[in-house]
């Protein structure tokens, strides 16, 4: 009797165990933070900025369309794509095209390489940067852009991940006006004390998966160029006056499960400094 207990008890969990897992890797998530600063002028105040990080070829839903609505959903004014919208090991580069069509219609898209497009071939990873272009999206590696709402605006950079510790960034500041609020997308987390000390205000990272497996008061589990037991894979983060958010990403890549740590689309809104400056 116990056997046949056990060996029901084992199926029921097996069958609940695949509608689980599609849903830990499928199930979209929204994560909203507010970032105040006295940079923020009250032109740019309710400003919101969607992030998009880690594809990895994911879909979700015909032509993103899941995707796409959770975006809608948060009223952007600007998105910006923190890289490895594609997956070397398996590439594929229609999910990613697909995606940023479908963005580009709710607002400007922006751009930057994660690790894995620099390992993509020279011709696949100009294919790709092509097909984002003519998608919508402007890349913005090693550059950076003017983004205006009303009589006010700030500074977006674009680091490419090729680039994140050599002084580019130091370079890309310089000539930007002293005041200026000045909003990085760099994709790799780990490099944040670089990003804050080179002056960068609010930084967008991903790269880290959420640390792939998240465990209740642990957290992830291992992150790239972190290790185990990571510090910086979620969430937001400071450091004096600098702030970062961190995606938890939306694909999987050599490891190919997520686990209590569901896709997640970012939102940061800009608020012109009332109370204590920083992000929340």
């Amino acid at each position: 009797m116990k056997k046949k207990y056990y060996l029901a008890a084992g199926a029921v969990l097996a069958v609940l165990a695949v509608p689980f897992g599609w849903w830990q890797n499928n199930g979209l998530t929204v994560s909203r933070y507010e970032y105040a600063a006295e940079k923020v002028g009250r032109e740019l105040d309710g400003f919101t900025i969607v992030q998009i990080s880690d594809l990895h070829n994911h879909r979700f839903g015909p032509g993103q369309s899941r995707l796409i609505e959770a975006a809608a959903g948060l009223e952007p004014d600007l998105i910006v794509i923190t890289g490895d919208i594609v997956d070397c090991h398996r590439t594929d580069l229609a999910p990613a095209l697909e995606l940023v069509r479908g963005l580009a219609g709710l607002a400007p898209v922006y751009y930057v390489t994660g690790n894995h497009e620099w390992v993509l071939s020279a011709a696949v990873r100009e294919e790709l940067l092509a097909g984002l272009e003519a998608a919508g999206a402007a890349v913005l590696e090693n550059r950076t852009a003017q983004i205006s709402a009303g009589e006010g605006g700030f500074t977006l950079i674009g680091l490419s991940d090729r680039n994140l510790t050599d002084g580019t960034l130091a370079n890309l500041m310089d000539g930007i006006p002293e005041g200026t609020l000045t909003v990085l997308l760099a994709h790799e987390p780990q490099h944040w004390d670089r990003y804050a000390a080179a002056g960068a205000d609010l930084v967008f990272s991903g790269h880290a998966h959420g640390g792939q497996v998240r465990l209740p008061l642990v957290g992830g589990l291992f992150a790239p160029g972190q290790g185990v037991l990571p510090e910086l894979t979620e969430g937001v983060h400071t450091a004096g006056e600098a702030a970062l958010a961190v995606s938890r990403g939306l694909g999987n890549s050599i490891f190919p499960l997520r686990l209590f740590n569901r896709p997640e689309v970012v939102a940061v809104t800009l608020r012109a400094q009332e109370g204590q400056e920083g992000i929340s």
